[in-house]
């Protein structure tokens, strides 16, 4: 992938503490494309994320966005650069004591200087673009699980960011409900030219809409690719993963200590 990133990862490495988490990755985001990022829990997906929105900074290497270094910039050209960012979280984190409305309108009313009237209609095309606008009174305990989720998304791209990242956008949803995150995270994509990026374990689901594929693993891309190309790969761990097999590259047990010796059954033994 080249043309025009609007995302460029180099030479990344990121620990917590001694635990190395990534290791010299290299990433490229074109503009306008939905890019996943996939690979068992624990290996360092929603770090990435972190990463690309400046909340930690990596050990080595650098995240660029829009051609800035993230984690070299001051506090307020940080605070510029989120502004053009947008993060659908998990289960859409959406404000409990706010209406639907309000969620969506919140940032325009803290972000900008629009008369009310404007945000009036600003949010309604957003909660129209997710098919929600009739549910606009409604407080998000009187939602769906898939209602709340596309609530989240029209708010997440209140501002027209030039970057959306997804945090797990399918968990927890139904299948009608997975198809329809699915095909608006595709349409609002295309749509409004952004940059999409899925952090996600739904393969079925996101090789359906996505441009191109990292794989990750212990820390290094283990695989990347097209959807096409993800689905003729031979590479073990990519078949393992997309098949959802238990043996393969992938093991089942963190690394430790043999058995035995936790247990202390050698001395037990003697």
């Amino acid at each position: 992938m080249t043309t025009n990133p609007l995302v460029e990862i180099k030479d990344l490495n990121f620990s917590y503490d001694e635990r190395a988490i990534l290791k010299g990755i290299n990433m490229t985001m074109p503009r306008g494309k939905v890019i996943a990022i996939m690979g068992g829990s624990g290996c360092g997906k929603t770090t990435l994320l972190r990463l690309i929105g400046g909340v930690v900074a990596p050990s080595s290497g650098y995240v660029k966005v829009d051609n800035q270094i993230v984690h070299e910039l001051s506090r307020n050209k940080l605070f510029s650069l989120r502004r053009k960012m947008s993060m659908l979280f998990q289960f859409g984190a959406l404000f409990t004591d706010l209406s639907v409305f309000d969620n969506v309108a919140f940032q325009m009313r803290e972000h900008t200087d629009l008369p009310e009237s404007v945000i009036r209609d600003l949010v309604f095309m957003k909660l129209h673009a997710v098919g929600l606008r009739g549910a606009h009174n409604l407080m998000p305990a009187e939602l769906s699980g898939g209602m709340a989720r596309r609530v989240a998304l029209a708010r997440s791209i209140a501002l027209d960011p030039m970057l959306v990242m997804y945090d797990e956008p399918f968990a927890g949803l139904d299948p009608i409900s997975l198809s329809v995150i699915g095909n608006l995270i595709r349409r609002l994509t295309d749509a409004l030219g952004m940059t999409s990026i899925l952090v996600t374990h739904d393969v079925h689901q996101s090789l359906k809409i996505v441009d191109y594929v990292y794989f990750i693993s212990e820390g290094v891309i283990a695989a990347e690719g097209t959807p096409s190309e993800v689905r003729e790969s031979v590479s073990p761990f990519v078949h393992q993963f997309i098949h959802s097999e238990v043996d393969g590259p992938v093991p089942f047990h963190y690394p430790a200590e043999k058995y035995a010796t936790d247990l202390n059954l050698e001395n037990r033994i003697a």
